[in-house]
């Protein structure tokens, strides 16, 4: 089904988009035709959902199965006072639809479970993974392979935040596949040995730097422009202001597009499995 032109209120509300070159009227229709699911609405997931929305992408899917509390606010800026026990998907819909009419937001109140995980990409062509937990992480890595999605994901320490994106199913320019988070980190680390932000805290802000660069990156995908972040990791430190990004290689011995691909399924991840925000 072909996308329907860009209105004259679509064309005026994203007339900054219009005139930048890499960008035009037909990568605006891109925005318009494509279908992003975010995973969480929380500190990564909020800046996510707010700047896609702002940009005209047609259909942002969001999945949380958690309520809004008042020590949410502090990082998580799509939702307000007014909305604490709320589900998050439904203050996160309310608050696109105030942003733009334009955009349509399908809410998923509930967690990201390996028994609907293929189901929900299926629907989708890109994933953004804001989840807060590594079980969660690995199951969406995982899925978005066997799905053939490229994804977007992010996580978050108290002054840092980490980006990437994965496109395991490709091939890259050597002609090996790209890689996977399983490349980068084989397995997690044993229960108990990361502390989450419940118990070190963190800058509210740095969740909205990575959560906007998780935005802008899905943007360059969903167009296709600039260079893709597949094959590298980026890693911001707030203290000291710094960015840097490092090469992320293929490992031809891990589990899941390896030579000796032992993952063929998703039967391995734990069937309840939470889809909460990264906070």
């Amino acid at each position: 089904m072909s996308t329907p032109p860009l209105t004259p209120a679509e064309i005026a509300r994203y007339k900054r988009h219009l005139v930048l070159h890499d960008v035009g009227g037909a990568g605006q229709q891109r925005l318009k035709a494509a279908r992003v699911l975010v995973i969480g609405a929380g500190g990564l997931g909020s800046p996510v959902v707010l700047y896609l929305a702002a940009a005209g992408v047609g259909t942002i899917g969001v999945i949380d199965d958690d309520t809004v509390s008042l020590d949410n606010l502090q990082r998580q800026v799509i939702h307000d006072t007014a909305g604490i026990g709320t589900p998050k998907v439904a203050s996160a819909a309310a608050r696109v639809a105030a942003i733009n009419p334009h955009v349509k937001v399908v809410p998923h109140n509930e967690r990201l479970t390996v028994k609907n995980a293929l189901t929900l990409f299926a629907q989708y062509d890109l994933i953004a993974d804001g989840s807060d937990n590594f079980s969660t992480r690995y199951l969406v890595n995982d899925a978005c392979y066997f799905a053939k999605k490229p994804l977007v994901t992010a996580a978050l320490g108290p002054f840092e935040g980490y980006l990437a994106t994965y496109k395991a199913f490709e091939t890259g320019p050597d002609g090996n596949p790209l890689p996977s988070y399983r490349c980068v980190f084989p397995e997690a680390p044993p229960p108990g040995t990361v502390p989450n932000c419940s118990e070190v805290g963190i800058l509210g802000a740095v969740a909205g730097v990575m959560g906007t660069l998780m935005a802008v990156e899905i943007l360059k995908e969903i167009i296709g422009i600039g260079d893709t972040l597949a094959g590298r990791m980026l890693i911001y430190d707030a203290r000291a202001t710094s960015f840097n990004t490092v090469k992320v290689s293929w490992d031809p011995d891990n589990p899941l597009n390896g030579r000796r691909q032992t993952i063929t399924d998703l039967s391995g991840h734990e069937t309840e499995q939470g889809s909460r925000q990264r906070d």
